[in-house]
């Protein structure tokens, strides 16, 4: 029973540290603009597919990972510049319908030029199983829980010491405020895109060599990142980490101990009894000026 447990648990963390980055980028562009971005999945879509392609271009694994993440914060920024920013100081609603567009679009493309089919990513690091208490733990899941505790690290520094990072809580916390005092909330906007999209690329570069990918993966992800930003407090970094595992092992428990059939719908199951019971989440949604 405990060996299941722990098959279980690993499973889920993988997983949901995955979710976490996506929740992630839902905050940090829900901090800027106010906006919740439904393009969020297809970042970590186009994350997993460049490193794919670019991989069997014969490029080392390595550079192809970061040429992958450079692709989509690009991808991330030209949504932002050619979407977001026409559209001005739109209501919160029409500016979800474009993200929502926007994924529209690039999944779209994705499958035009790659295809319908799926790929996989080699591991980082071979395929040799740790065994713990009876519980198997592939090498990649490793590989996604210690990159992902590098990335909240290096988030946690960026916004604790850089003066772009102090901008974009500034920004978060008032943007007109912000403004006055000399902050460039385009400038901010567009950064939160690119951080958003590099986000999501790790995530997917992350997750395709244990999953696999394609053109269509991103709309599930994107959606399981949602319910993880909401259940940890939209706008609220460390909520959307707590949200992220959370999920994963809650997910992993559904299709273990009940059954795989309900494992993505207990997501949504989860998102209901949230909205009804806890509507700001476990740490409290952040509320956001956007005069």
């Amino acid at each position: 029973m405990l060996a299941q447990f722990l098959q279980f648990l690993f499973s889920g963390l993988t997983i949901g540290a995955t979710y976490a980055l996506a929740a992630l980028g839902f905050a940090i562009i829900y901090n800027a603009s106010g906006v919740i971005n439904f393009a969020q999945g297809e970042f970590i879509m186009l994350g997993g597919m460049a490193a794919v392609v670019l991989a069997g271009l014969g490029l080392p694994l390595p550079l192809a990972i970061a040429l992958a993440v450079v692709v989509s914060g690009a991808v991330g920024a030209l949504i932002e510049k050619f979407a977001i920013e026409p559209a001005g100081r739109a209501d919160v609603v029409p500016l979800i319908i474009i993200t929502i567009g926007a994924s529209l679009v690039v999944r779209g493309l994705v499958q035009v030029v790659l295809g319908k089919g799926t790929h996989a990513l080699a591991a980082f690091s071979g395929e040799k199983p740790f065994v713990m208490a009876g519980a198997t733990l592939l090498p990649q899941s490793l590989w996604v829980l210690g990159v992902a505790a590098v990335v909240v690290a290096a988030l946690g520094w960026f916004f604790g010491r850089t003066a772009q990072g102090k901008a974009m809580l500034a920004t978060s916390h008032n943007k007109l405020a912000a403004e006055l005092v000399g902050i460039n909330t385009k400038s901010v906007l567009l950064l939160s895109f690119v951080l958003s999209g590099a986000l999501g690329a790790v995530g997917g570069v992350l997750l395709a060599p244990i999953t696999y990918t394609s053109y269509d993966v991103g709309i599930m992800l994107g959606l399981k990142g949602f319910v993880a930003a909401t259940l940890g407090g939209l706008g609220h970094g460390m909520g959307a980490v707590v949200g992220g595992l959370l999920l994963g092992v809650l997910e992993a428990m559904t299709a273990g101990y009940v059954s795989s059939a309900y494992k993505d719908a207990m997501p949504f199951v989860l998102i209901l009894l949230v909205l009804f019971f806890m509507p700001s989440g476990l740490f409290g949604a952040k509320t956001i000026d956007r005069v």
